[in-house]
C-alpha cells in the first residue's frame, strides 16, 4: 500500500515516514500540500496522512481537492491535528474514509489508525 504523508514539520514527517516504512508501507512524503497534491497527482496513493497546518496549501484545502477529483475523493484519509481542531475537523468531513489523529501520537496508534483506515476500503 502508496501512503502520501503531508506535513511541514520535519521532525514528524520523518517520524511518520520512518515508522510507516518499518510497517511495510511504500511513503511519500510532502512537505507542504502544494508539494502533495503535485505528488499525488504523478504518483497517485492508495491513502494520505495530511497535516492541517501547512504552508502553501493547507490540510483542509489539499483535502478539499481531493475529493473534488473523480480520481482521489475515495482515498481514506488520516489528518494529523492538535487536539483542540479534532473535532472541528471531524465535523467539516464526515466521510467513512477519514479520520484523524492528534499529535504527539503514539507510533502504535499511528500504525493503527491506517490500518483502520485500510480495513474500509472496499475488498
Amino acid at each position: 500500500m502508496k501512503i502520501l504523508v503531508a506535513d511541514d514539520d520535519k521532525i514528524f514527517l520523518a517520524l511518520m515516514v520512518n515508522i510507516l516504512a518499518d510497517s511495510g508501507y511504500e511513503v511519500i512524503e510532502a512537505e507542504n500540500g502544494v508539494e502533495a497534491w503535485e505528488k499525488l497527482q504523478a504518483e497517485g496513493a492508495d491513502l494520505a496522512i495530511l497535516d492541517i497546518e501547512m504552508p502553501e496549501m493547507d490540510g483542509r484545502e489539499l483535502l478539499k481537492l481531493m475529493m473534488s477529483d473523480d480520481r482521489f475523493k475515495n482515498i481514506p484519509v488520516l489528518v494529523l491535528t492538535v487536539g483542540f481542531m479534532a473535532e472541528d475537523i471531524v465535523g467539516l468531513y464526515t466521510e467513512s474514509t477519514l479520520d484523524y489523529i492528534t499529535k504527539p501520537f503514539d507510533s502504535e496508534d499511528l500504525v493503527t489508525k491506517v490500518q483502520e483506515l485500510q480495513n474500509r476500503l472496499p475488498k
